[in-house]
């Protein structure tokens, strides 16, 4: 008989443990029919910026939209630049190209944050903004960034796989001027469909954010500027709210994986763990490990039914959207080595201890036969 597979996120197993409350919540938003925009977002809305420790959370359509009306709200748009990192999701650049705005890319530092020196050399009388991409669970080093940027240069935070990370004791969504979320169904507070917010502590930002997500105005037919319709819907917000009770309790279990796949893998020279940068409470979104041969690796892992991905093939630069950036291979270094070796191991609340022994006694027994075949 063959063991059960171990997923790389199990949702079945999170919806498990919250499912009647979420029912509980559903027949309340059932009852009252507010189905957009109604108290049940309101009620989120309100505890997420606690959470956050902003004063504003402004409920979205998805994570790419709050990227970019993050930026419009911030008045960034066309001639200005942005700087963001070529290690990420591609949503992040999607959004500064949709704002209007021009993407300028920089490095990452071994610990795939954004790099402050990286950023330094890029920046030009254009630099609008910078966007700090919290990767995999760890905030990216927004102060440094602000640093090396200067006062007239907006710090925006691409906030989506950190919710409840720390970073000098400051929450995620709470540095940036705006901080964009998406609350994507495998995110560490995952809705069951598409939904993102922004956070930002600035009245004026918070007001302009919702007007822009309700076609440029907050009141019936009233429409001050050009909008969007992307809208935080009354049924993700009663999952959000409720998930977001047992948040930090989940991240801790996230927390104590990360250790033992610490624990289990320390000794193995083929492979590079992931490390927090200092200052970070890192929540781990995702486990990335870097080895040789990761493409065999994968299939081997995949085949044993271990969940195993990657997070992300290709740095933005690279991709056939971008090219008229004109970037090559070699522009970006260390985004680009690591694209080629990283990969992404099982990770989420709930996981067992035996599940991740398999998981590293499977990538180990892996990696010893690549060493045979060469």
């Amino acid at each position: 008989m063959t063991e059960p597979g171990v997923p790389l996120v199990d949702l079945a197993l999170a919806h498990e443990r919250v499912a009647s409350q979420v029912r509980a919540r559903f027949e309340e938003v059932l009852n009252t029919t507010s189905f957009v925009l109604g108290p049940a977002v309101t009620e989120f809305e309100s505890d997420y910026a606690t959470y956050s420790q902003a004063r504003h959370c402004v409920g979205v359509g998805n994570g790419t939209d709050a990227i970019e009306l993050a930026l419009r709200s911030c008045g960034v748009g066309r001639g200005d630049e942005v700087i963001i990192p070529a290690n990420t999701f591609v949503a992040t650049a999607e959004a500064v190209l949709r704002a209007g705005a021009d993407i300028v890319f920089a490095d990452m530092t071994p610990d795939f944050l954004i790099d402050p020196a990286s950023v330094a050399d890029r920046l030009t009388d254009r630099t609008r903004a910078v966007i700090g991409v919290h990767l995999y669970g760890q905030m990216a080093p927004m102060e440094l960034l602000a640093a090396v940027a200067g006062p007239g240069v907006i710090m925006i935070e691409d906030a989506a796989q950190s919710q409840g990370a720390r970073r000098n004791g400051q929450r995620s969504g709470s540095i940036g001027l705006a901080a964009a979320t998406s609350f994507y169904p495998g995110k560490n507070l995952g809705a069951y469909g598409d939904a993102g917010a922004v956070t930002t502590s600035s009245d004026e930002i918070a007001e302009r954010l919702r007007a822009l997500r309700n076609h440029g105005g907050v009141r019936r037919y009233e429409h001050g500027e050009f909008g969007v319709n992307s809208r935080l819907d009354s049924l993700q917000a009663a999952v959000l709210s409720t998930k977001l009770a047992v948040l930090d309790d989940w991240n801790s279990e996230r927390q104590s994986a990360a250790s033992f796949y610490h624990e289990l893998l320390a000794d193995d020279p083929r492979l590079t763990l992931p490390v927090s940068a200092p200052g970070n409470e890192h929540v781990w979104h995702l486990f990335v490990v870097q080895c040789e041969q990761r493409d065999a690796v994968l299939t081997d892992l995949n085949s044993a039914g271990i969940g195993a991905g990657i997070h992300y093939p290709s740095p933005v630069h690279l991709l056939p959207p971008f090219t008229h950036l004109g970037h090559s291979q070699g522009d970006f270094p260390v985004s680009e080595s690591a694209a080629d070796r990283i990969l992404s191991l099982p990770i989420y609340p709930g996981i067992r201890p035996d599940q991740q022994v398999r998981v590293a006694e499977t990538l180990q027994k892996s990696l010893s036969s690549m060493s045979v075949h060469h």
